[in-house]
């Protein structure tokens, strides 16, 4: 029989705040927190005097294993879940997509068989829709039934996007499951107009990419979703992966004029980058590449709207969009075409320690805390369960050690891609120990080897 795991002498990151005590973890579940808890024989006993006891980060959006049509992306949920871990992410919620002529129970079931029994962090799924018909207004309540409460859809992607009489009859049909939609907001008529006017001016590399996708582009969509979503009765929304200063003062527009069912997403590049990144050249001079994602790298006033704001509350969590391609082998088949590079970087990895070494001194524990675990259980219908470190809890947990000093690179990275976009970033504080449902999955930023994940049906 499996003892107990006691985790001894931590500063313990609980919804009433923090306090300084044990956990016990048994099974699956966290069974008690006190001021001191004495082990029994047979006890795993961890002492972490002087780390941070958080419960388990969740990536709340991420695309692992996934055709984005164009590519593969290189991570499979086997070692993406792993780099998760390593990282200090206990649970990811990927986005499944019923592509046109897929239903939505079809595409469910073949995210379960990418899935299931290859994770070391759970996983739950968000379901994208890439066409509006009476059999997927139908399919809604069953996919609830599976578990699935958001869902997704695109203002951009010829393959993927709704229009918006579409759009605004899926906000009106999740209303009343109490669903959220999540929605990524760029006006995609007038990227594809500008990526033809940019490549036709003779700018072909990645610094094409910014160029065809201004501020403009993802302002006009996000100030559409929200008169859509308010036209639906203030259904509820989420905006994801917020870019710019523009978007965010449109969030700011509608709040301002009563809405309330709105959550804010945005990602650590751009909390941290910006487009001078898309000038590098590097070794085979297209290092630029890297960091073509959609939305693009913002301007460095865009990076310090946001980085305000989200030290002011406007920002309810921080995801990664993990979506990652290699850059030799995948990416640089753009060399001359920008259009071609597919769309997407890395980060499940590293997205708890780049935002505690950025915010050092600005956000403590309990705002990493609300940010990349209380908000996002919240907001995707896996709280109370997830999110918070308090008996009867789900036991997954992230014992962190701020006094670590590190610096990320690809060469020891678990994310399965050849490179990242944080190359040399010197980081302060790392996962000590990554707890999965009670299985420690990861060491010191290393996995342990097992395989704990399980489905989140939400």
């Amino acid at each position: 029989m499996v003892g107990t795991v006691i985790i001894q002498n931590g500063t313990l990151v609980c919804p009433e705040g923090l306090r300084h005590g044990d956990v016990a973890l048994e099974g699956d579940k966290v069974a008690r927190i006190a001021v001191h808890l004495e082990p029994a024989e047979g006890d795993e006993v961890y002492d972490v005097a002087g780390c941070w006891v958080f419960p388990g980060f969740i990536d709340a959006h991420t695309h692992m294993q996934c055709w984005t049509g164009m590519d593969w992306t290189a991570d499979s949920f086997e070692t993406g879940t792993r780099a998760a871990a390593c990282g200090g992410t206990t649970t990811i919620v990927d986005y499944a997509t019923a592509d046109r002529g897929v239903t939505m129970p079809d595409a469910l079931a073949e995210w379960h068989r990418r899935a299931d029994g290859t994770c070391t962090a759970n996983y739950a799924f968000h379901m994208a829709l890439a066409e509006w018909n009476e059999r997927n207004r139908a399919d809604l309540a069953r996919m609830r039934e599976e578990g699935v409460c958001s869902f997704k859809t695109y203002f951009a992607y010829d393959h993927l996007r709704l229009n918006d009489a579409e759009t605004l009859e899926v906000l009106g049909a999740l209303r009343p499951l109490g669903a959220t939609l999540c929605v990524h907001c760029e006006n995609g008529t007038v990227v594809d107009a500008l990526q033809r006017r940019v490549f036709d001016a003779g700018i072909t590399g990645p610094e094409g990419h910014p160029l065809s996708r201004p501020a403009e582009c993802e302002a006009e969509a996000i100030s559409r979703l929200l008169y859509l979503a308010h036209l639906a009765g203030d259904a509820r929304v989420n905006v994801v992966h917020l870019s710019t200063k523009m978007g965010l003062d449109a969030i700011r527009a509608a709040k301002a004029r009563g809405q309330k069912n709105i959550f804010v997403e945005t990602c650590p590049q751009y909390l941290l980058l910006d487009d001078t990144r898309y000038l590098e050249r590097g070794e085979d001079g297209f290092a630029g590449a890297k960091y073509v994602m959609s939305p693009p790298l913002r301007k460095p006033s865009d990076r310090e709207a946001l980085r305000e704001a989200l030290e002011r509350g406007e920002i309810d969590t921080i995801a990664t969009d993990h979506c990652s391609f290699n850059l030799h082998g995948q990416k640089d088949r753009g060399k001359g075409d920008f259009r071609k590079i597919p769309n997407g970087g890395a980060g499940v990895e590293h997205r708890p320690a780049l935002i505690a070494t950025s915010f050092a001194g600005r956000l403590g524990p309990e705002d990493l805390c609300r940010l990349m675990s209380e908000n996002p259980a919240k907001v995707f219908g896996m709280w109370p369960a997830k999110g918070r470190l308090a008996e009867g809890a789900d036991a997954d947990v992230c014992v962190w050690d701020p006094s670590v000093a590190w610096t990320i690179s690809a060469a020891t990275q678990h994310q399965n891609v050849d490179h990242t976009p944080y190359e040399g970033f010197e980081c302060r504080g790392r996962a000590r120990l990554t707890f999965v449902n009670g299985v420690l999955a990861a060491r010191d930023g290393e996995p342990t080897g097992t395989k704990p994940g399980r489905y989140v049906s939400r």
